[in-house]
């Protein structure tokens, strides 16, 4: 599969050691080149929101987490108001890495595992510095990697290694997004920030360790898609197979049919970006035919543009 050329391919059945290590220096390259100076100083970080330790009061805005509310100078001022916080001087940074076999699949630039390295390597980019740790736990659907949180280069060039190399599921094995955020939850962490990279495709099932996730950290949820996840080409007749339970079908993809399976892709997004909103987190999309560099720039702006409303 052809790549961007700002991301190399990640093929763990073909990358040895040395190819690998020069395509996590590109990708580490490009990372920096493209998103240096969207954040600077401050952990406020990918997600913009607070901290662990609270800091002065100030006027509750629309979008402001409830949950943040100053009920004494309310009642005193009879303004709504909301704690500020301030961010903690040390991030931890948990990546929770969904690498089922659906991941392998790209139709376009690059394939989504792809992606998900790029992903992975943006937030950790986002959020060094300062003594900041990263962890990470990939999942198959038939077994845990856990990456160790720590500090440094090294360390994070070893947490993108274990990401791009993780091999796909054994056949007919479908993926465990539930087990994987679910495993995050022990041992308890600190405050932090826990980011869920995955194309988040079959049931939400996930939900409620999400939202015990999100009542203890920030939360983003990284959406990596396929065109062919959206939409169906017109190609008429054509044999499909299901990269997680194997199973192979023959479909007449006719106008009706196209219709059909878009409108029930867009819903299951739409249903996915309410749940992930519900447990308190935000939603970052990257596709394989878009460029993904942009669309994290944009995002971050985003983020700290609603920040700077919310804290003027």
């Amino acid at each position: 599969m052809a790549a961007n050329s700002d991301l190399p391919s990640f093929d763990a059945g073909l990358l040895n050691d040395p190819q690998l290590t020069a395509a996590l220096t590109t990708l580490e390259l490009t990372v920096r080149r493209k998103l240096d100076g969207v954040l600077q100083g401050s952990h406020l970080g990918l997600i913009p929101g607070p901290g662990s330790e609270p800091g002065e009061a100030r006027p509750y805005q629309p979008g402001d987490d409830i949950r943040r509310m100053e009920w004494s100078v309310t009642a005193r001022t009879t303004e709504p108001h909301v704690r500020q916080m301030i961010a903690d001087r040390e991030l931890e940074t948990w990546l929770v890495v969904d690498a089922s076999a659906s991941i392998d699949f790209g139709t376009t630039r690059c394939t989504k595992r792809d992606l998900t390295v790029a992903a992975a390597a943006a937030i950790v980019h986002l959020t060094a510095g300062g003594g900041n740790r990263h962890g990470a736990i990939i999942a198959t659907g038939d077994r845990l990697v856990r990456v160790p949180a720590a500090s440094g280069r090294a360390h994070a060039r070893a947490l993108l290694k274990a990401i791009a190399t993780t091999t796909r599921t054994s056949p007919g094995v479908r993926g465990d997004l539930h087990g994987a955020i679910d495993a995050l939850r022990r041992p308890q962490r600190r405050h932090g920030l826990a980011v869920v990279i995955s194309d988040f495709l079959g049931p939400i099932n996930w939900d409620r360790p999400l939202r015990a996730i999100g009542a203890h950290h920030e939360l983003l949820g990284v959406e990596v898609l396929d065109p062919r996840d959206l939409e169906l080409p017109a190609v008429g007749e054509v044999t499909l197979a299901d990269a997680e339970s194997g199973e192979v079908r023959d479909f007449n993809i006719t106008e009706r049919v196209r219709q059909d399976y878009a409108a029930a892709a867009a819903a299951h997004r739409a249903d996915v970006g309410r749940t992930i909103r519900r447990c308190g987190g935000s939603v970052m999309s990257l596709r394989t035919d878009r460029d993904w560099v942009n669309d994290t720039v944009r995002f971050v702006g985003a983020r700290r543009r609603g920040m700077a409303a919310g804290v003027g």
